[in-house]
């Protein structure tokens, strides 16, 4: 793999304030969103309301990310970016207070889940449209999004073993303060960034016209139309395999946070190998065709896991399944962002956040109901048996590339 082109982009002062702020961020998040996954499991000892708990946070996302896409094309998206920040640390805080007081949590859990959803829904499409606005060399523009996929992975990789060895060592309240300390980090980063001035959306209809000219768009557009509805059947349907990870965790391998916190970082792990592989890809037009690959990988290596009782063994299948799973948003992420027109990229990805963070919550609704009905181990047989499917049926468009219209 080479990365002399990936790695180009920190050359700009903007990025790279944006990239660290944002990783810091990230970390506290998955922090953050490990430790809540534990408290419930262990209080509750339900798959079902662990997949609650991430339908809490998670569905607001769909309901609202187009209309994040929307205030993302008509207003400053530096000012939007900053209000979600401080919102999201307000609700850390409040969370932990409300554990660390409360004598049952689960519901002040749940209702804080919401809120930091809602903040989500708005900071997703701003986040990730800001990216064109301050990468000033668009050869550059493929690659940082791959990178920006990359920080979510990182985080995702270091968040989760953190947590894990400090929900073990200090308990879950320390894990809420490491977060709500870790937007400081990310607000410092956005006072110092200093943004490009762009071409407003104007103001003249009213936000539902806004909408249906953006869905319109959407729609007409094959390639965007299409690739959202593939990104959109993998979350639902197979990217919920983490819901049951709490599961395997205690009951199957008879362990503690610290072994919760190991299979989330080894799927990290994974996921942080895929973005990496993604940013070195020299023609990102065939992206597409590393999709169905990669989901093929899933589908056998979810199946393999269903069966396995050895540690190590699922340990490594959860680093396989991390590189797949993952490998879907910044593919799917970076032919929206490539083909989307600018004065419509803010609502596109606010469609693309609700393919991709809209849909996890149903579908972990779905997998905590459906793993209490025919047992975790049958529902992720079922999920790999999916991902298959979703390959095979899809095959003719992953199999062609991608045309850019930057």
């Amino acid at each position: 793999m080479s990365f002399r082109h990936t790695f180009r982009v920190f050359e700009s002062r903007n990025y790279s304030l944006f990239f660290y702020g944002q990783l810091i961020s990230r970390i506290g998040m998955w922090m953050q969103r490990t430790a809540v996954i534990w408290v419930v499991y262990t209080l509750t000892h339900s798959v079902f309301l662990v997949g609650l708990t991430t339908f809490a946070e998670q569905f607001p996302s769909f309901l609202l990310s187009p209309a994040g896409g929307i205030v993302a094309d008509r207003y400053d998206r530096y000012k939007v970016l900053m209000a979600t920040q401080l919102v999201s640390a307000v609700q850390a805080v409040a969370l932990t207070l409300v554990y660390h007081y409360s004598a049952n949590p689960l519901w002040g859990l749940l209702g804080l889940s919401v809120l930091l959803g809602l903040a989500n829904a708005y900071d997703v499409p701003s986040r990730q449209a800001m990216v064109n606005d301050i990468v000033l060399n668009k050869e550059d523009l493929a690659g940082a999004i791959a990178m920006n996929s990359s920080l979510n992975n990182l985080s995702r990789l270091v968040g989760p073993a953190l947590s894990g060895i400090v929900l073990a060592r200090y308990g879950a309240t320390a894990c809420f303060i490491a977060n709500a300390v870790s937007f400081v980090a990310v607000i410092i980063c956005l006072t110092l960034m200093k943004f490009p001035q762009r071409q407003m959306t104007r103001r003249g209809k009213n936000a539902w016209a806004d909408f249906r000219d953006g869905l319109a768009y959407t729609r007409s557009q094959k390639e965007i139309s299409r690739i959202l509805l593939v990104l959109g059947l993998i979350c639902l349907f197979v990217a919920t395999y983490n819901t049951l990870q709490p599961f395997y965790a205690r009951d199957v391998f008879k362990g503690n946070a610290a072994t919760y916190g190991f299979i989330n970082a080894a799927t990290g792990i994974g996921a942080l190998t895929a973005t990496l592989f993604l940013a070195s890809q020299k023609k990102s037009g065939q992206l597409k065709r590393i999709l169905f690959v990669n989901l093929i990988i899933l589908g056998f290596g979810l199946m393999i896991m269903s069966q396995t009782t050895i540690l190590p063994v699922y340990l490594f299948l959860c680093f396989v399944c991390g590189f797949g799973t993952m490998s879907a948003l910044p593919i799917c992420n970076t032919v929206v962002q490539t083909v989307s027109a600018e004065h419509m990229r803010g609502r596109v990805v606010g469609f693309f956040a609700m393919a991709a963070f809209g849909t996890l919550p149903l579908g972990s609704v779905l997998v905590g109901w459906l793993a209490k009905m025919i047992s975790p181990q049958t529902c992720t047989l079922l999920q790999g048996v999916v991902c298959l499917l979703i390959a095979g049926t899809f095959y003719r468009f992953l199999k062609t590339d991608y045309k850019r219209s930057l």
